[in-house]
């Protein structure tokens, strides 16, 4: 039988590189080969596929800024590789990869699913960008490919406002692999046993700025700390975000960790208290699903992704207006009841059974290339 061929073409850095990451992990590989296109300076750790073997790649010049010359000659250096690999899908994966990715498709006539995890024209702090990006995944989604969505939230806004229609619009969720014994931490534990935590590099995505003053308004009858994860690459709002802890005297309630290993993550949310996420916007976000997989429950915001995965007063609380004071009163309500905790903890391990394991749900995914690649 012969092995359908995909290739994977993105900036894999961030969620982005872990979701492909955990793709080529559980995907069947006596029924699919596997190619990676990204960037020459995205990452440096060898793509390994679910028996333990290197996956085929090759660096380009992607990356996450706009260049017209640059990204011209990372197109010609894509339509090189793809002529001589002939894959039988083209997986695009977020912003950048989704324009290379798309185009690259439709010049070669290959089927191409492309998944945003979260539309670029979200990340525009301007209505003029917003429109201009917009317009450009407006332009694509005409094309060839299939929008494979993140999350149900995903689907439908590119459904209603990008333009996709709703047959071409798939859904893989997200998600990970159960998450066993953990080792110890590899770094110096420095906060107290009492927190809350987050993963999110400040940026105007995750909106941190409103986190810090959440914790202002919880440290005004609750002894809590927050721990913050991921703050390195493109954290253009960390200035502001210190500027505002010290402004709030609160620099004795936030740890800001740089960089750690995948492990670390999972054991600071393990033992924390809640899961909180302020984000403007998301595709659906990884630490969340971990946090759900280690039964911890979440404080979110109302944006896409998030909704998808917290369901309200179930498994945490979903903050519908951005008031610091009512993201302060439901994590206190979590913080104060131990009964409600414990339920909402169960809860939160039996949904990621059923949605977002994705030792289970891969199958989805690779109907969905079947399919695709017969189209």
């Amino acid at each position: 039988m012969k092995k359908i061929k995909i290739a994977h073409v993105l900036h894999s850095v961030g969620g982005v590189d872990v979701s492909l990451r955990l793709i080529l992990q559980h995907i069947d590989t006596h029924r699919f080969e596997s190619i990676v296109i990204h960037g020459s300076h995205d990452t440096n750790e060898a793509f390994i596929d679910k028996v333990g073997q290197p996956v085929k790649s090759y660096q380009t010049g992607i990356v996450r800024s706009v260049s017209p010359i640059k990204d011209f000659l990372t197109l010609m250096r894509v339509l090189r590789i793809l002529n001589r690999e002939k894959p039988d899908v083209i997986h695009a994966h977020s912003a950048k990869g989704g324009i290379i990715g798309r185009m690259a498709g439709w010049l070669l006539g290959i089927p191409v699913a492309y998944t945003p995890q979260a539309f670029s024209y979200l990340s525009a702090e301007s209505p003029r960008l917003k429109k201009i990006y917009l317009a450009i995944e407006r332009m694509f989604a005409k094309g060839n490919s299939v929008l494979l969505a993140s999350s149900e939230s995903e689907r439908q806004r590119g459904i209603s406002e990008v333009g996709f229609k709703p047959e071409r619009a798939l859904l893989f969720n997200n998600g990970v692999a159960p998450i066993g014994r953990l080792p110890m931490l590899s770094i110096p534990k420095t906060w107290p046993d009492e927190y809350i935590c987050t993963v999110g590099r400040p940026s105007f995505q995750k909106n941190i700025e409103l986190m810090i003053d959440v914790l202002k308004e919880i440290k005004k009858t609750e002894d809590i700390h927050l721990v913050i994860m991921g703050v390195g690459h493109h954290s253009d709002k960390l200035q502001e975000v210190e500027k505002r802890i010290e402004r709030y005297g609160l620099q004795d309630s936030v740890t800001l960790l740089a960089w750690t290993q995948r492990t670390d993550i999972f054991h600071i949310i393990s033992h924390s208290k809640l899961y909180i996420s302020t984000a403007r916007y998301e595709g659906l976000p990884y630490s969340i699903i971990e946090s759900l997989a280690l039964g911890i429950p979440a404080v979110v915001s109302d944006c896409d992704g998030n909704r998808d995965l917290i369901t309200d007063k179930v498994n945490g609380f979903v903050i519908k207006d951005g008031d610091p004071t009512t993201y302060s009163r439901q994590i206190q309500e979590i913080l104060r009841d131990p009964v409600l905790h414990s339920t909402m903890s169960d809860n939160a391990k039996i949904i990621f059974e059923k949605q977002f394991n994705i030792v289970t749900r891969i199958v989805d995914l690779e109907e969905i290339y079947i399919n695709v690649a017969s189209s």
